[in-house]
């Protein structure tokens, strides 16, 4: 299951580092070889769950991008 699905009771009190951001960018890379292979495949009906999935943590991580302030992104640069 995705790092980016918390439970309700969690929002807002996970800790983001670079850890957990790194992991959903080794997920992400993996979901799209997944979805590529499916579509290669002549399977795209069976990939969008994984395009769900992969959706979801762009949206997560553009949100943790949105809210961070412009000296911490500088910092991972």
């Amino acid at each position: 299951m995705s790092v980016a699905f918390v439970p309700d009771w969690l929002r807002g009190k996970a800790e983001v580092n670079q850890e957990t951001i790194q992991r959903l960018l080794e997920e992400n890379d993996q979901l799209i070889r997944c979805i590529v292979e499916y579509q290669n495949k002549g399977r795209a009906n069976e990939c969008v769950q994984y395009q769900h999935v992969l959706h979801r943590n762009l949206i997560y991580l553009a949100t943790i991008a949105d809210a961070s302030p412009t000296s911490t992104l500088k910092a991972i640069e």
